[in-house]
């Protein structure tokens, strides 16, 4: 091992053992900051409400490549299933494990010491190099990235190309990377009834009767048909509640949660139309607040895709597979901006689970595949 690749597993471990839960940052950002300071960045902190962001930017010229990602994790859980102290990153037979480690401090951790071996090689390259780093993806979102991004098109700074560092891979490191992702759009449903006894009904209206018909039309009805990037724009119901708990009473409201996870072919206003008008016609007294996550965004062709394949190709020798499917992530934020997004991380088999983990020889390769993708786009 040479000492760059040692320093991405030194780097990874100081970040897991700063317990980060969100929207807490632990000291994450300001290490960060520190060592990308040395390097020539210009460090800016963006500090909004209980969230910690970090601005980092070196050069002022157009291209902007940038590096995206979050230094919060989700809480550990149940601290007794965990094979070693979550906070306290271990080696064991060469793996690194600790919370964080592939969601996503290991990813910080090889995208630092990838921008100082490529600064380092290529003093004079073209364009600019910047970190967007939040301590809020894992929770609300409200006060992360997205206000990073109000802030920097307030002041037309444009990413070119961004590479977000979450857990993109399956198998293998590199096998699947993100080229987009589904939008999400969140509704809490609010069906007003009677409350009443159930030996009375005639007396009583009962919200669970009168929605369960309509709430079955909508978990049956096709949304659009996808397309060759996305699959089919799908629903599911996420929590029903309704009642005192108690088995003779008739509840007075329900309430039912539920979410789209929809493609391109589809808008987020078309979605809620379509619901309204459904529940119009069972005649239900209802109400739904919305929620909109996210809307989809897809990097399909050009210079950002080309350079991340051919980079991972060279370093691992396989051929990655884009693809839309999986949760959100911050990359929702900054595809809207124009800028070309694509995400790239470790595998993501241990993700918010207990006993988080990954392979320190990925850690390595994921530093020259970052570093690949720079060489191709800044050189």
């Amino acid at each position: 091992m040479t000492d760059a690749r040692s320093e991405v597993l030194s780097l990874a471990m100081d970040l897991i053992g700063r317990q980060s839960v969100t929207p807490e940052d632990a000291g994450c950002q300001p290490m960060m900051a520190e060592y990308l300071a040395e390097l020539g960045f210009e460090i800016e902190s963006m500090v909004f409400e209980d969230t910690t962001n970090l601005w980092a930017r070196k050069g002022d010229a157009g291209p902007l490549f940038c590096f995206a990602g979050h230094t919060d994790v989700v809480p550990a859980g149940k601290l007794s299933d965990w094979h070693t102290p979550p906070f306290e990153p271990t080696i064991i037979d060469g793996v690194l494990h600790g919370r964080g480690a592939a969601d996503m401090k290991g990813s910080l951790a090889a995208m630092l010491v990838a921008t100082k071996r490529f600064v380092s090689k290529h003093p004079q390259h073209r364009g600019s190099i910047a970190y967007l780093i939040t301590s809020d993806e894992e929770g609300p979102f409200i006060n992360g990235t997205t206000r990073v991004i109000d802030t920097l098109e307030a002041r037309q700074e444009k990413i070119t190309w961004c590479i977000v560092g979450e857990p993109s891979s399956s198998a293998k490191l590199g096998d699947v990377i993100k080229n987009g992702r589904r939008g999400s759009l969140t509704g809490d449903l609010w069906v007003q009834g009677v409350q009443g006894h159930v030996a009375y009904p005639h007396l009583a209206d009962n919200p669970i009767h009168r929605a369960a018909p309509a709430l079955a039309e909508l978990s049956a009805m096709k949304w659009d048909n996808g397309n060759e990037f996305f699959p089919p724009t799908s629903f599911q119901i996420a929590n029903i509640n309704a009642g005192t708990g108690a088995p003779n009473v008739v509840p007075g409201e329900l309430h039912v949660q539920f979410n789209f996870r929809y493609c391109t072919e589809t808008h987020a206003a078309d979605l809620k139309d379509r619901v309204h008008n459904l529940f119009d016609k069972y005649g239900l007294d209802y109400r739904i607040d919305w929620v909109h996550n996210g809307s989809p965004f897809l990097t399909d062709h050009g210079e950002l895709l080309t350079a991340t394949c051919d980079a991972i190709h060279a370093v691992t020798g396989r051929q990655t597979d884009p693809q839309t499917s999986g949760g959100t992530s911050d990359g929702r934020f900054i595809a809207p901006t124009g800028a070309q997004v694509v995400e790239l991380g470790p595998l993501n088999a241990t993700i918010h689970k207990v006993n988080e983990c990954v392979s320190i020889e990925d850690l390595e390769q994921l530093a020259l595949c970052y570093e690949g993708i720079m060489e191709r786009l800044l050189c």
